[in-house]
């Protein structure tokens, strides 16, 4: 049966519909956002998924073109491979979802968002994370929502709820935030350097609303809701754990105490291997065969709550740190001789390497996607390969983790870049991940920070990214240990990465995944003062002796640019028919050329002096003749009626014979020949272009007069 419920975020209306599509699906909602319209549907396996230790959860948010009238641009005309933009939504859709389904929960659930119609004021993107809260809510899948979400900007200093498309446009910050009715879930923001007691104030105003659309939707909940279903639980047996966890705990704390990663694994493996044997012998080998998944998630739990329980009792991580206390830290830059700029960073057992390309303008990233963003000049990968954990995989390409980190990396980093008009270049960094024992993504801010200003690109100030981590008390979450720089170990088997990057100013990228049900306001202050702290350290202490500031000059292996601005009307000139002109001048120089709608001409070349010869023939191309100049020019052609002389720019004019001399003139080849160097003056311009000269009145110049009049003409 149709139902329809409304209320109001950030004073527009939301309107959640249920009924009257997809009645197959486990929950289905159609949200409306003033006249954006994302429909989710959530369905459930009815068995459980065997071989597996986690719980199958798959989010997808899918992008329709033709919800901004548009077709898509591809070879094939219809969506394919979903864009980098919709694998961060669904990203963010997920994280807040997953630590609300029952730990022992696994059966496949799959929620699909799909963007019907986009009004550019109100975002798909908030409509689809309430959608999929909203349909987990009245589904039949175990689920202990809801949760919200909303995004939060600050414009000339005032915090906005959902800005609209032109309050976007200005803001300083792009926050949304996900969470409970009782605490945050999620956070993803990047920022222009926002101070952390405001990016704290942003956060705690969009939960005050997040709270309205929770108590919204429980109340469609306890309406329309299906009564949950019941599912087979992949709880660990209480008995095994409790024989392995009684005569293994010490052997398993002395295991995980190492600081070197390897060593530490190595040491896990043989006393799996120990345990394993002593409860075959205790089961007998057909029973401990059938349940060697079983005792495989057993091990698993007894080496976590242990890591935990150091962490939390004793203050004692397993590498032996303090839990404020930061890996060694290493950087060099200048790694690769013939790149335009490279750094290695390294944290810990954590390496990364970054690596930027200068371009053209033209190669910026074409955008085809539902928002209003066409093209990207500033690019960051993130490649994360096997070999980086010692693993023997082939490389499948970047998957959601690369694609997400590399989008954080790239937010913490564009609010330092120079302008297109400051810096016009494309820019692309690429972070290598070489070895990995956790936040690898902050590494690769540091390393690309690094990178940028070895290859001399003129960023506003350095930039570094920190994570924190957290263990809670099972019995009263408030009761918490924090820890800074956490590595793999501490992130598998903590309840939070709390990731930040900033600039010694403020923020300029936070993202934040939690394993429990939510976050404090206490938590995240605390946080951001452990952040700031380490990201302070790092700036400082690590980064600026090794490199302080941008270098003054571009690689030699770099594009050098060259630019001049020319009249709008003088473009079609210097592209001349069907590019001639233009393709021409990069024949003749090797060089690159952009010309941009407002007539700025970027010419870039490795060789500078390449550069400037293609400038002289642009120039040359636009140059403006004027009545009364004298140019000294060379005859091209010469007919029974006059003569034609080239004046410079590729423009020739014609010397009628009336206007050769003073005398009556009866054959122009008596007077002047082809390439016969001549002064002349411009008589008139016609409404065509067309020009008429005049050589009456001026007499042949001296030696130094001519040279300086030939010196004139190749510079007009």
């Amino acid at each position: 049966m149709f139902k329809s419920y409304e209320t109001e975020l950030a004073g527009r209306k939301l309107i959640i519909e249920t009924g009257k599509l997809c009645g197959l699906s486990n929950g289905s909602v159609v949200v409306r956002y003033g006249d954006t319209v994302v429909m989710v549907n959530v369905t459930a396996s009815k068995e459980p998924k065997e071989g597996i230790d986690f719980f199958p959860l798959s989010v997808d948010y899918e992008e329709k073109l033709y919800s901004v009238g548009k077709i898509p641009g591809s070879f094939i005309k219809r969506e394919g491979k979903p864009s980098d933009k919709a694998i961060l939504v669904s990203r963010a859709i997920d994280r807040p979802l997953r630590p609300l389904f029952p730990k022992d929960f696994r059966n496949d659930v799959v929620v699909v968002a799909t963007v019907l119609c986009v009004e550019q004021d109100n975002s798909p993107e908030v409509a689809a994370m309430i959608g999929a809260s909203a349909a987990l809510s009245i589904s039949d899948i175990p689920f202990g929502g809801p949760t919200a979400a909303v995004n939060v900007g600050l414009v000339d200093g005032q915090i906005v709820i959902n800005p609209t498309e032109e309050q976007r446009n200005v803001s300083d910050l792009n926050l949304t935030v996900a969470g409970t009715a009782e605490k945050v879930a999620m956070i993803e923001a990047g920022a222009n350097e926002v101070p952390d007691d405001i990016m704290l104030e942003a956060i705690k105003k969009g939960h005050e609303e997040i709270k309205k659309i929770c108590e919204f939707i429980t109340k469609i909940k306890e309406e329309i809701g299906k009564p949950k279903f019941e599912y087979k639980s992949f709880a660990v047996d209480h008995e095994l754990y409790e024989f392995i966890e009684q005569n293994f705990t010490e052997k398993m704390k002395k295991a995980v105490q190492e600081v070197d990663k390897e060593t530490r694994d190595n040491n896990v493996a043989e006393l799996s291997e120990e345990i394993t044997s002593a409860v075959t012998e205790k089961l007998g080998e057909e029973a401990a065969t059938e349940r060697a998944q079983e005792i495989g998630e057993a091990i698993y739990k007894l080496e976590k709550k242990c890591v935990r329980d150091m962490i939390f009792y004793e203050h004692k991580r397993v590498d032996g740190r303090a839990i404020d206390e930061i890996r060694p830290l290493s950087c060099e830059v200048g790694l690769l001789p013939r790149t335009h700029g490279s750094a290695l960073f390294t944290r810990g057992q954590t390496q990364v390497m970054s690596v930027v390309t200068l371009g053209m303008i033209s190669e910026e990233q074409e955008l085809d996607g539902i928002d209003t963003e066409t093209a990207k000049r500033y690019m960051h990968h993130y490649n994360f390969p096997a070999y980086s954990v010692g693993e023997a995989r082939t490389s499948r390409g970047p998957g959601r983790r690369e694609i997400g980190h590399g989008a954080l990396a790239e937010k913490a980093l564009v609010p330092v870049l120079p302008s297109k008009e400051e810096f016009p270049y494309a820019i692309r960094v690429v972070s290598e991940v070489l070895s990995s024992n956790g936040s690898t993504s902050q590494a690769s801010i540091c390393g690309s920070t690094l990178a940028l200003m070895d290859a001399g690109v003129p960023i506003k100030r350095p930039v570094a990214g920190i994570s924190t981590g957290l263990v809670t008390n099972p019995e009263n979450p408030e009761d918490y240990v924090m820890l800074t720089d956490i590595q793999g170990l501490e992130d598998f088997f903590g309840d939070m990465d709390f990731k930040v990057g900033g600039t010694e100013k403020g923020i300029t990228a936070i993202q934040v995944d939690i394993k429990v049900d939510g976050l404090s306001y206490k938590i995240i202050e605390e946080a951001f003062a452990r952040t700031r702290k380490a990201r302070q350290y790092i700036l400082d202490d690590i980064m600026k002796p090794v490199i302080s500031s941008p270098r003054e000059e571009l690689s030699p292996y770099a594009p050098q640019i060259v630019t001049t601005q020319i009249k709008v009307e003088k473009i079609k000139d210097v592209i001349g028919k069907g590019g001639e002109t233009i393709n021409k001048i990069i024949d003749a120089t090797g060089v690159k050329i952009d010309i941009e709608d407002d007539g700025q001409v970027m010419i870039y070349s490795a060789d500078q002096e390449k550069a400037y010869q293609a400038l002289d023939m642009i120039e040359d191309i636009v140059r403006e003749f004027e009545v009364g100049q004298i140019y000294y020019g060379t005859v091209t052609r010469v007919t029974s009626f006059g003569a034609f002389v080239d004046i410079g720019g590729g423009k020739e004019g014609l010397v009628h014979i009336s206007k050769i001399s003073k005398d009556r003139v009866k054959n122009v080849e008596d007077y002047i020949k082809e390439g016969d160097k001549v002064p002349v003056k411009v008589i008139e311009i016609d409404d065509q272009g067309r020009i008429n000269l005049t050589m009456k009145d001026l007499v042949e110049p001296k030696t130094e007069e001519k040279q300086e009049l030939e010196e004139n003409s190749s510079e007009e």
